[in-house]
């Protein structure tokens, strides 16, 4: 089982076009026996955890910005379900994003806005896997771009695709080569 991550918009014309793609996302993690990471939130997150869980998902983990339950609920406006987990961090959003990511196999972005570009730059950063599902718009839509403009290219670690499930499948495919000799642990 990996743990991975789906990031996303939270609201915006991003979300509502990701909509679908968070849904066949959260049903492929599920399908494929894996944990599911967010970020605790509203929009492509919360649509993906939904649907992680609709699939028959065991382990939805959000992970929040708050430092308490109460703070999650009340200063952040943010759900508590269907999640199985939230870890309060108390790090805001910047420092969230980092724990997020850091606890990623790898990450699943869709559409998004600055967030979802913080965390999709996270993962680049890290050498994190990440995936971008094209066709939510968004920030994800600019990725090629600023990738060509910091001098990087779309690489085995840095991948797009249209479909969920087959960009999950090369996304699982990349972790369990990388990760051959730790089976025991995965």
């Amino acid at each position: 089982m990996y743990q991975i991550c789906v990031s996303g918009a939270a609201r915006g014309p991003s979300m509502k076009a990701g909509e679908d793609l968070a849904i066949a996302a959260g049903a492929a993690i599920a399908s494929g026996g894996h944990a599911l990471l967010t970020g605790a939130t509203t929009g492509i997150a919360h649509i993906a955890a939904t649907a992680y869980k609709k699939a028959g998902g065991s382990m939805s983990v959000g992970v929040s910005p708050a430092a308490t339950k109460v703070e999650h609920v009340m200063k952040y406006r943010l759900p508590t379900e269907p999640f199985d987990v939230i870890i309060y961090t108390g790090m805001h959003y910047v420092g969230r994003d980092a724990f997020l990511i850091n606890s990623a196999d790898a990450v699943v972005s869709i559409g998004g806005r600055l967030g979802t570009m913080h965390e999709a730059m996270i993962a680049i950063e890290t050498d994190t896997p990440i995936g971008f599902l094209e066709g939510a718009g968004g920030t994800g839509a600019e990725i090629k771009d600023v990738l060509k403009a910091a001098g990087r290219e779309p690489n085995e670690r840095i991948m797009f695709d249209h479909g969920p499930e087959e960009l999950l499948a090369r996304l699982t495919k990349l972790l369990e080569q990388e990760y051959a000799r730790y089976k025991d642990l995965y």
